[in-house]
């Protein structure tokens, strides 16, 4: 079943198009050091590896801003430059050659100073993000609606996409983070009927690795599911490459992106006569190395189990001391518990090289 998409403009951040027709990319954002530049750059190609279409790195000072140069130059990735309260530094990361550049208007001081931005911007034809953050919205803003509301947000960056409209600038795409998924999820929703730029979605903070995916998930799914979102971030107190590939796993749990292997796999139940907690594990490991989008299938018993691995590309259906292996639909032979796994990444791996 094809999700809807919402209908957006099309920009280009460096070479990769965003929204219009084309996929919804997955960002990180590098947590090195960036003045430290061949260290963030390490970072950058371990992102590309995981599958990282865009990169975002933090600019907190003129030396970071310096070390941009050499960043862009050898990144494998686009590059957009994180800025907040100073403007200059935007000036120094477009002079550096930076794709994109995502502000906190909330921040950055005055209309005026966001003008100059622009300016520079629009000359270099580099994409702004106008990030509305919850967490720093503007205090008149705060005060009008008596508390951070989806309206305030909403005003917020309609207010800012004014000040660039103004200048003729309409490489615009647009962030309304919040920790808080349902004032996300409103704040989003609301500005959808307003405006036909890309967004790019998120759950700010949402936490550690365990319930930061939790809420990710919930959060960045339910707009997927709407056809809101063109560009995401799962934002984790964890390694940035995780963050990429909980992305991934989101988009193709949706259908909208395929991402290496897909392991599906039954609960338990009294039923189950093989230890299928076991096997599942140790097959969702293995399958994180797989590259090709493959479907396979780990199931317990004989009740749901045959029907649902004749639906993978490989799979086993468990039965008292040994299960059924199915490929392609069609029973290959039965194989004992104990060499289960074995035989399973065996023919996963002769799967892959097939695909």
């Amino acid at each position: 079943m094809l999700l809807p998409r919402r209908k957006t403009k099309t920009i280009f951040i460096g070479t990769v198009p965003v929204g219009g027709d084309a996929p919804i990319t997955v960002q990180s954002m590098t947590n090195t050091d960036t003045r430290d530049w061949q260290k963030t750059l390490r970072q950058i190609k371990r992102l590309k590896k995981a599958g990282c279409e865009l990169v975002r790195v933090a600019v907190p000072d003129q030396e970071a801003a310096r070390a941009l140069k050499l960043i862009v130059e050898k990144s494998p990735l686009p590059v957009i430059a994180d800025i907040h309260f100073d403007y200059k530094l935007a000036l120094m990361a477009l002079e550096a050659g930076v794709h994109g550049l995502r502000l906190n208007p909330g921040n950055i001081g005055s209309a005026e100073k966001v003008r100059i931005i622009v300016r520079e911007a629009k000359n270099r034809r580099v994409p702004i993000r106008i990030g509305v953050n919850a967490g720093s919205l503007e205090k008149k803003l705060v005060e009008k609606y008596g508390g951070i509301t989806p309206e305030a947000m909403v005003e917020s960056a309609l207010h800012h996409v004014g000040i660039l409209e103004d200048m003729g600038f309409d490489l615009i795409k647009i962030s309304l983070k919040a920790s808080d998924i349902p004032l996300m999820l409103a704040a989003y929703r609301l500005l959808a009927k307003k405006v036909d730029y890309p967004f790019h979605i998120g759950v700010t903070e949402a936490g550690p690795r365990s319930t930061g995916i939790i809420k990710s998930a919930v959060g960045i799914g339910a707009l997927l599911a709407e056809g809101i979102g063109d560009t995401l971030r799962v934002s984790l107190t964890a390694d940035p490459v995780e963050e990429v590939k909980i992305g991934f796993q989101i988009l193709k749990a949706l259908g909208l992106r395929e991402y290496g292997a897909e392991v599906i796999s039954c609960p338990t139940c009294g039923r189950t006569q093989v230890d299928i907690i076991k096997i599942a594990r140790e097959v969702e490991k293995f399958a994180q190395n797989v590259k090709k989008p493959l479907k396979i299938a780990v199931m317990g018993c004989v009740v749901n189990g045959p029907g649902e691995a004749r639906e993978a590309d490989i799979g086993i259906a468990g039965g008292r001391g040994e299960a059924l292996l199915f490929k392609k639909g069609k029973v290959v032979r039965k194989i004992g518990e104990e060499e289960i796994l074995k035989v399973l990444k065996e023919e996963i791996k002769k799967l892959e090289e097939e695909v």
